[in-house]
């Protein structure tokens, strides 16, 4: 620990000093002749914003370094930074208001920092953040896997003997590895070792980044699986506003109390310093304060929302027509728990894609969904929130009830992931290198100066640096063309045209 930040925090738990310092600060009788130009009033040009989102929010959207809120080591700023670092189990934790994006960059850039290496062990489907940050920091990405479900196109995580092998053939090659990245959990709630992930990283002078942007309320209920940061991993992305129950776009990165910390701490305040915008919103942060002490004093309300969805998941079980894909999880060697607040549905029996169960859901039922698939979808539930689940089971009894059974949209089959091409320059290279754009056949053996992953199952099928090979581009067409697939990164829909390197090396 730093001598700012102590084990234990001054304040409570029960407290939340920065949101209710922005609180005062809002009740104050002040003439501000500064940015943001509405003045943190509804006159004049500002009546509509103030009808748009409220007096209340433009009275608290202030700028930074302002005393008696967050200029200095004791500000009610650093100290809801503290409570957060004890709340998750943290060293220390920043807080983000240019969303997990942000955390992933941050989190890259600080391991390129430790010149222990320029190689990271990923886990092939990350967030295409941690590619940005791979490119901004220069680094050699060599990939691992996950388990993927061939029947449903979806991919979950990354089994410890997996991460072992791939560490070693890295050594074994000769590649100098700065730190490994995964995700926990997965976009269906699939939940990885962390433990056992971060015992090998570390066995092999590694430290372990754990993207867990969808598990930010983990840790603050019995019925939930516990925080990464508790785990042992190094780092961890966390989202906050996607199920911790802060505003849209803030989030938070928490530095665990690992053989690492030390090391990596003063390079995270520069990394931090070069990512997050030097007007950060104070909602947004403010948002962070109150999550945290939100999700602290939650149990009983959370253990209701459990109770409710487990409700949810009970009734669909009892229909059969909607199969809980967490129930299958045991199948999979990667996976040793779920998050239950996420409800992953198979959708196949209806004849009808994920895709256009989404849509009716919404359109017709008022229901709005996370994601859907080829053959899925996913409710997410807030921790503490008692959304009409009842509502939502009689919307999908009725799709079922009209539909025919086991069309031909939802038994699309892909072909094979295929294997991606030799990675022939440093992605950074290749990234910033001179491209041009060519067609399709001409795109085969040239390097990518794009990344490009296939929906389903979203894993990056090509990445700067990256050969295309004919059986990538045939894959990538094949989905393309599908009713319910994309990808992501293409230049047109139909993947005819591919950006490549102008001029190899």
């Amino acid at each position: 620990m730093t001598d700012d930040a102590p084990a234990a925090s001054r304040a409570p738990q029960t407290a939340a000093p920065y949101a209710d310092a922005l609180l005062a600060q809002s009740r104050r009788d002040t003439v501000n002749l500064m940015v943001p130009g509405h003045g943190a009033t509804p006159d004049g040009l500002s009546a509509d914003l103030a009808r748009f989102c409220g007096e209340h929010a433009l009275a608290m959207d202030i700028p930074p370094l302002i005393d008696g809120i967050d200029v200095g080591p004791d500000s009610p700023f650093e100290e809801a930074t503290r409570l957060a670092a004890e709340a998750w189990g943290a060293r220390r934790t920043w807080f983000l208001a240019n969303g997990a994006s942000q955390a992933n960059r941050m989190a890259t850039l600080a391991v390129a920092g430790l010149h222990t290496g320029d190689t990271v062990i990923a886990q092939r489907s990350a967030h295409s953040s941690f590619t940005d940050g791979v490119i901004l920091g220069d680094l050699l990405p060599r990939f691992v896997t996950p388990s993927i479900d061939g029947a449903r196109g979806i991919n979950h995580g990354v089994d410890p003997h997996a991460l072992d092998e791939a560490l070693t053939r890295a050594a074994r090659d000769g590649a100098a590895v700065s730190a490994v990245y995964v995700i926990s959990p997965s976009y269906f709630g699939a939940v990885a070792d962390v433990a056992a992930l971060a015992e090998v990283a570390h066995r092999h002078g590694a430290p372990l980044v754990v993207d867990g942007a969808w598990g930010s309320h983990f840790g603050f209920h019995p019925g939930l699986p516990e925080s990464p940061t508790r785990l042992g991993a190094d780092l961890v992305v966390s989202s906050t506003h996607k199920l911790g129950g802060s505003l849209t776009q803030s989030a938070m990165l928490h530095l665990g109390e690992g053989p690492f910390a030390d090391a990596l701490e003063p390079l995270l305040d520069r990394t931090y310093m070069l990512t997050q915008t030097t007007s950060a919103s104070a909602l947004l942060l403010g948002s962070l304060d109150i999550a945290r002490r939100a999700l602290v004093q939650g149990r009983e309300p959370i253990g209701e929302t459990l109770a409710t969805v487990e409700e949810l998941r009970q009734t669909l079980r009892t229909d059969g027509r909607y199969p809980i894909i967490s129930d299958g999880f045991s199948a999979f060697p990667d996976i040793v728990a779920h998050d239950p607040l996420r409800v992953s549905i198979d959708v196949t029996a209806t004849g009808l894609s994920g895709h256009r169960i989404r849509e009716i859901l919404a359109g017709e039922h008022g229901v709005h969904l996370e994601i859907s698939t080829a053959h899925a979808i996913v409710a997410f539930i807030g921790p503490g929130k008692r959304p009409d689940l009842a509502r939502f089971a009689r919307a999908l009894f009725t799709i079922a009830d009209r539909a025919e059974p086991a069309g031909a949209e939802s038994t699309l089959v892909f072909p094979p992931l295929p294997q991606p091409g030799p990675m022939t320059i440093r992605p950074r290279t290749a990234y910033f290198s001179p491209h041009e754009i060519v067609p399709a056949a001409e795109a085969v053996g040239r390097i990518s100066a794009d990344s490009l992953a296939a929906y389903p199952p979203g894993i990056p099928n090509v990445i700067p640096g990256e050969r295309i090979t004919a059986e990538t581009v045939a894959f990538l067409q094949t989905v393309a063309a599908s009713p319910i697939g994309y990808v992501r990164g293409s230049l047109d829909p139909a993947l005819a045209r591919f950006r490549v390197v102008a001029r190899e090396p």
